[in-house]
């Protein structure tokens, strides 16, 4: 992974913008390779945020919004902390939060949907801060359309599924 992060950094263009997840933002964290940059989006979970806030868990769900202005201030870029009431944020901009998705969608590879979702907007749009809210929107979106049958059982790649009826209906 440190390879890989540090292959994608080397081969970066100026201004070439990046969605970084997972390990990467633990690597981040840690003190490898980039420490901040004005053309990513990062997407930490509370954990991860944690981590890259040099702070505990607690801190960060104590006040989510706190959390993300300072992840905005020290790692530049757009900022989507994830979990119940996913935040949208970059500075100059008025934080964004999501009100849709359930619990259901707490399950392995359901930030991956996320993550290609944001990258799939940045690539048609290219404005981080919109593509990251209208991904995070339509993600939650798709999860919702998947809880109308229960919440349990929900699985990632049916998300994914859904995601295409969601944007299928957006203006």
């Amino acid at each position: 992974a440190q390879g890989v992060l540090a292959a994608v950094l080397a081969a970066r263009q100026p201004a070439q913008r990046l969605v970084v997840d997972a390990d990467a933002l633990n690597m981040i964290a840690a003190g490898q390779g980039l420490q901040r940059c004005d053309d990513w989006i990062l997407t930490p979970h509370p954990g991860e945020a944690a981590r890259l806030l040099g702070t505990g868990i607690g801190e960060v769900q104590q006040n989510r919004m706190a959390a993300l202005v300072r992840l905005c201030e020290q790692r530049g870029g757009t900022i989507v902390l994830k979990g119940a009431g996913t935040l949208v944020g970059q500075a100059g901009e008025v934080p964004w939060l999501c009100v849709r998705g359930n619990a259901g969608m707490a399950v392995p590879g359901m930030a991956d949907v996320l993550a290609g979702a944001i990258a799939g907007m940045l690539a048609q749009n290219g404005v981080p801060f919109e593509s990251a809210a209208a991904a995070v929107h339509a993600h939650a979106a798709a999860g919702d359309r998947c809880a109308r049958s229960g919440i349990r059982g929900v699985l990632a790649l049916e998300v994914a599924q859904q995601l295409r009826a969601v944007l299928a209906q957006l203006p």
